[in-house]
């Protein structure tokens, strides 16, 4: 399975704040934003990874995380030169998914709870179909609300609905088969002009092939697009690594619990931080 990190945008609900950075490079407590989605990619047992982003941002993607190989992984990238919607990321990213199935998460999206990893895998073995993520929510017509049968077989997608037919909102994370690409490809830009990523779990539903998997009580899903979510989520990310003394989103962490990367790897990486991080890192091999 592929892996994509959509992490475009010009991020305007954040200006000032965005105008000279992209808003998945701001820090987010002690980490880069992108960490978070990177991490649950690696978690996922993903290895193969696309990270799309603007023309100015590349750059500084690639000076932070390089081509993945420290991390025992892959990484590309690949433009969007305009945000034209999520969708459009399975069409930048043809030649890169091939044959595979492939997850989609945006890249402003934070994720957390104990047994994550093992939600993620069952998704990742699909063998067909999508897959997305339900998370009970007090706000739902703020979101794309799903509903779904006692097997959670999606019934309806509702995007934003004034009145909601349930409290389950879609999170900004997706598992597809490999038809993803030519859906993508079908499906027509909404009247903003976006390649929705409803319209194309719609087809999904209409085919009978959308899984719903629940995000129940004792998870945390976060989005950090506005000034009060940004600091929400590094208030929330402080309280939990200072609470129980482990990290979230630290990607090092997730390569060597993988096996993606061993003890001498995890330690050459820990020397380069000469701060807490890297004392965090160091203490994850004193603490076998």
């Amino acid at each position: 399975m592929k892996g994509i990190i959509l992490a475009g945008g010009k991020a305007t609900r954040l200006y000032p704040i965005t105008k000279g950075v992209c808003k998945q490079l701001l820090p987010v407590y002690d980490k880069p934003m992108i960490y978070y989605p990177l991490s649950v990619l690696m978690l996922a047992g993903i290895r193969d990874i696309l990270i799309i982003s603007t023309a100015e941002a590349l750059p500084q993607f690639k000076t932070l995380l390089g081509n993945g190989t420290d991390l025992g992984i892959s990484i590309q990238y690949a433009e969007q030169g305009q945000p034209r919607g999520i969708a459009e990321a399975f069409i930048i990213g043809e030649k890169f998914i091939g044959n595979d199935k492939v997850c989609l998460i945006l890249g402003d999206n934070i994720f957390f709870g104990a047994g994550l990893a093992e939600e993620l895998k069952k998704a990742a073995l699909q063998p067909d179909g999508a897959t997305v993520f339900g998370y009970y929510v007090k706000d739902p017509e703020r979101y794309g609300v799903i509903s779904f049968d006692e097997q959670c077989n999606a019934l309806s997608i509702e995007e934003k609905p004034s009145n909601p037919h349930s409290r389950w909102a879609v999170t900004g994370l997706y598992f597809y088969d490999k038809e993803v690409v030519n859906i993508a490809k079908s499906i027509q830009p909404s009247g903003r002009g976006e390649l929705e990523i409803t319209d194309l779990n719609n087809v999904y539903l209409k085919k009978k092939k959308l899984k719903v998997q629940l995000l129940k009580q004792g998870y945390a899903w976060l989005d950090t697009g506005t000034y009060d979510s940004l600091i929400d989520a590094a208030m929330f990310i402080k309280t939990i690594e200072d609470r129980q003394g482990l990290k979230i989103g630290c990607v090092e962490e997730s390569a060597y619990a993988m096996g993606y990367i061993g003890k001498e790897q995890l330690l050459k990486l820990a020397d380069e931080f000469n701060t807490s991080y890297g004392d965090y890192l160091k203490r994850l091999l004193g603490e076998e």
